[in-house]
């Protein structure tokens, strides 16, 4: 057992990123090496580099605290990582006389340091762990280790009876398995400490483009022992900005595109002695704008002890502004109240929630394809996001929109993108999602960028040549009951069309009825539309999920009527002009 002073006893910095998901991010044990063919994979075991426990209070009984221990694999274990049983051994020795540890499912229902009652399990990617606890050491038998990183076990620690603040010991775990090896990981608990707590901001959450506020993060330290310095960490989302850059923060723009939410995460390490009982702010209160592409945006903000220095992922960029300090709170607030709380990490955290007013153009697009009887052509369709404002579902995770695709007659789909789905034409359920289907659905993700949208690539086989067959391409709500896209301001144009062999009448929209051209090698009498799976002819639209119109001229989105009719006096008049022009293609597709 090690005694230590209470300035000098913590370094938890890192010990409860876990908890807020920031292990991704920062890690704080290596990840797995990649085994070679002829060698056993290799998991690295890891944790938060040291957890406070609140001091044993007589008469009042302890306190937990939670220490989540994690196992990574590399994607490339094995390629789907370890299905065998694994043994889990906890040496507790190190802590005797300092802390007492139970598991989380085994601890009776003891309060965890999140608030809630422990229960449950944790798991590798297999089956949860038991875990039994013998003197100085705990066991752990568990199933499986998924590629990633995945919580396998849960400590609740709570500082033992007759304790005194700075006592600090370790835990060490190791682990073994049969065809499998594991990398030990080694563990700090310290009573005492310090315990940082962020305060909640009042923030205007109702804006407009342009709006601008200050942000004076303000935090405490309601711990037993002072932090040497502290690590703020600044998360926000697309529509939101902070112009200043400081030169004691590293910044990452994580914009992976329209699969994602798009975020800019900064580090900052501000130094300095941080005192138990006392309340501290920024010199310089932050700027959160609001920019011309916010809609639905948060904006987190937590405090950490800095512990030791960490490297920064080589995404981050160091800012080439000011340095980042913080001063103590002046006037009677400067004391906080209750300096033994519990050193819990949940209330590290704050996350703001801002509405903008603004609006999101989804404009859809559509191709024009020709081909011969036979052939197989690509079609291009989809939509894009004018703007200004992305559009994200942070919250629910639901799908911003989908493209409502309906096939022309005459062809049928051989090839779809992967996040297409097949069904009948009246936009029902369709099990069959191998044969070509008469209309297909493509969902976005839960995030649509401004400038990007969905290019959806499809191969299409013609059946018949029909003149000017269309098929129908929306971009609308992921529910067909509720199918207005409520960001957007101009409908009109999420709606366009797909035109297989235009006729000739200039812009490339059909004013007839698709007409059939048999083409050389077809029988005289031609060929019947393919009949679509599920019933109904290919590219037949209706029901409910059906589209608003269709688009004049491929590519252009506008509105107008699906159908093409025209009166029988009419149709027979152009029957004899139709007949014409198909016979003058089908000689220049001969002599050329």
């Amino acid at each position: 057992m090690t005694r230590l002073s209470p300035r000098n006893a913590l370094r938890r910095a890192a010990g409860l990123l876990a908890a807020a998901g920031l292990l991704a991010v920062v890690p704080l044990a290596g990840a797995a090496a990649p085994a070679r063919a002829d060698e056993p994979p290799v998991f690295t075991l890891g944790g938060p580099a040291e957890t406070g426990l609140h001091p044993y209070r007589a008469g009042g009984g302890p306190k937990p605290s939670r220490l989540g221990i994690t196992v990574t694999a590399s994607s490339g274990e094995e390629g789907t990582g370890f299905a065998g049983r694994f043994t889990l051994t906890f040496d507790l020795s190190g802590v005797a006389g300092v802390a007492d540890v139970a598991f989380d499912g085994a601890a009776s229902g003891a309060e965890t340091s999140d608030g809630g009652a422990s229960g449950g399990g944790a798991s590798g990617g297999g089956t949860a762990p038991d875990c039994e606890v013998t003197g100085a050491k705990a066991v752990c038998v568990g199933t499986g280790v998924r590629p990633g990183t995945h919580p396998v076990a849960a400590l609740v620690v709570t500082a033992a009876a007759g304790g005194e603040r700075g006592d600090s010991g370790t835990i060490t775990v190791t682990g073994e398995a049969e065809g499998a090896a594991f990398t030990p990981f080694t563990t700090r608990v310290t009573v005492g400490g310090p315990d940082l707590v962020m305060e909640e901001l009042p923030f205007r959450t109702e804006l407009v483009p342009g709006d601008r506020q200050q942000a004076p993060i303000t935090f405490a330290n309601r711990g037993a022992g002072d932090a040497e310095g502290v690590l703020l960490t600044l998360r926000y989302t697309r529509g939101l900005d902070i112009p200043q850059r400081y030169s004691n923060c590293r910044y990452s723009e994580d914009d992976p595109g329209p699969s994602g939410v798009g975020r800019t995460t900064a580090f900052c390490t501000v130094e300095g002695a941080f005192e138990a009982g006392e309340a501290y702010t920024l010199a310089t209160p932050l700027t959160i704008e609001a920019t011309e592409r916010a809609y639905r945006d948060t904006f987190l903000y937590r405090i950490e002890e800095a512990g030791p220095p960490r490297p920064a992922p080589a995404a981050f960029e160091r800012g080439d502004g000011a340095v980042l300090r913080a001063v103590p709170v002046t006037g009677p607030q400067n004391r906080v109240a209750g300096r033994t709380a519990d050193p819990t990490p949940h209330d590290n955290e704050r996350e703001a929630d801002f509405r903008t007013e603004n609006t999101a153009d989804f404009a859809a697009y559509g191709d024009r394809v020709s081909g011969a009887r036979g052939a197989t052509v690509t079609a291009d369709v989809g939509f894009r996001n004018v703007g200004p404002a992305w559009i994200g579902h942070l919250r629910s995770g639901e799908d911003v929109a989908v493209v409502d695709f309906t096939v022309p007659r005459g062809a049928s789909v051989v090839a779809k993108p992967d996040r297409c789905r097949a069904v009948t034409a009246a936009g029902e359920h369709r099990e069959d999602q191998r044969s070509p289907a008469p209309r297909y659905l493509c969902p976005t993700s839960p995030a649509v960028h401004d400038g990007e949208g969905l290019d959806l690539p499809f191969a299409l086989r013609i059946e018949e040549v029909l003149i000017g067959a269309e098929g129908e391409v929306t971009v609308r709500a992921p529910s067909a009951r509720n199918p207005a896209l409520p960001f957007d301001p101009a409908p009109a144009n999420n709606t366009a069309r797909l035109v297989l062999n235009a006729g000739d009448d200039g812009d490339g929209g059909p004013s007839t009825p698709p007409t059939s051209d048999p083409g050389p090698d077809a029988s005289p009498s031609g060929a019947p539309a393919t009949s679509a799976p599920g019933g109904g002819a290919a590219g037949a639209s209706g029901g409910s999920d059906s589209g608003t119109g269709s688009g004049h001229g491929g590519g252009l989105a506008s509105t107008g009527s699906g159908a093409l009719t025209v009166a029988g006096a009419a149709a027979v008049a152009l029957t004899a002009g139709l007949a014409l022009v198909a016979a003058a293609r089908r000689r220049t597709g001969r002599h050329s």
